[in-house]
């Protein structure tokens, strides 16, 4: 613990402005690269990275550990090798966003807007939907970008309407195949794959692709994943790697507002791949 506290006291006495300068810069640099990755899964696999990072620096540093010196010593540039090769194609996209001025812009928008029209529209075209029997897969992003699957489709970027949603998932339409990725109150994209989970590994076989997509997009992220069934118009709705079925719209929307609220108050207290149904396929 002493070799800790007298690092920091080494660090710091020797701290002038031109030092608090280069801690300004390289923070800004720091942020500006962060910022380039937001909205992909990159970003939350980087900040767990890092954290684990800090922990062990710290009790390398706390206990004067040989071993955990050496693997902060040789081991930093192997994480950072290793986040770039399998994140790459996040990285390139970031690359491409500042070859198009594209990501400057999207730092000057307004905060995330307030929930509850867009929860009463997207009840009211899912209850349109499940009456007429028109299948939906709804995802909606909470914390975790969900950027990735946004690439996988058409961009839309349009304002969240019950008469737009429904014209997407409209029989034959060009868009009715696959998910629609919803953003603050903006139809992000449609027509997008979603990653489905192995049916075999967790018993989901007498659901259909939609449910569970819904199941394995839920697994992944923290995103909130509405489903209307085309067979028999029923709602379920996945969130954690659970699927629950609902009877009405009334109990989509008493469910889907807290849910949303809380994704966007911090930490959403995923508990890993669960799933459970409920009331059958």
């Amino acid at each position: 613990m002493g070799n800790l506290f007298d690092d920091i006291e080494d660090a710091f006495s020797g701290f002038g402005w031109e030092s608090a300068l280069e801690v300004a810069f390289i923070t800004l640099v720091i942020f500006w690269l962060f910022r380039l990755i937001q909205g992909t899964t990159a970003m939350t696999v980087i900040r767990g990275i890092s954290m684990v990072v800090v922990v062990i620096v710290v009790l390398s540093r706390a206990l004067d550990s040989v071993v955990l010196d050496w693997l902060v010593n040789n081991a930093l540039a192997v994480i950072v090798i290793f986040v770039l090769i399998v994140f790459q194609p996040e990285f390139r996209r970031a690359l491409e966003r500042v070859g198009r001025a594209g990501g400057v812009r999207s730092w000057l928008g307004a905060g995330r807007v307030p929930m509850v029209d867009v929860v009463r529209v997207i009840t009211e075209a899912v209850d349109h939907l499940s009456t007429r029997k028109t299948g939906a897969l709804i995802v909606i992003e909470r914390e975790t970008g969900l950027q990735d699957i946004v690439e996988t489709g058409a961009v839309l970027e349009a304002t969240v309407t019950p008469a737009l949603l429904e014209s997407i998932f409209f029989p034959n339409s060009p868009l009715h195949d696959g998910a629609i990725v919803i953003r603050d109150d903006q139809v992000i994209a449609a027509s997008c794959i979603l990653p489905v989970s192995d049916f075999r590994a967790v018993g989901l076989d007498h659901l259909g692709t939609r449910h569970r997509a819904a199941i394995g997009m839920s697994n992944q992220t923290d995103a909130v994943v509405i489903v209307v069934s085309e067979e028999t118009g029923g709602i379920a709705i996945a969130t954690d790697g659970r699927l629950v079925r609902l009877p009405d719209v009334e109990r989509l929307e008493s469910m889907l507002l807290p849910l949303l609220q809380q994704g966007r108050g911090g930490s959403n207290g995923r508990g890993g791949s669960r799933t459970m149904t409920i009331a059958g396929s």
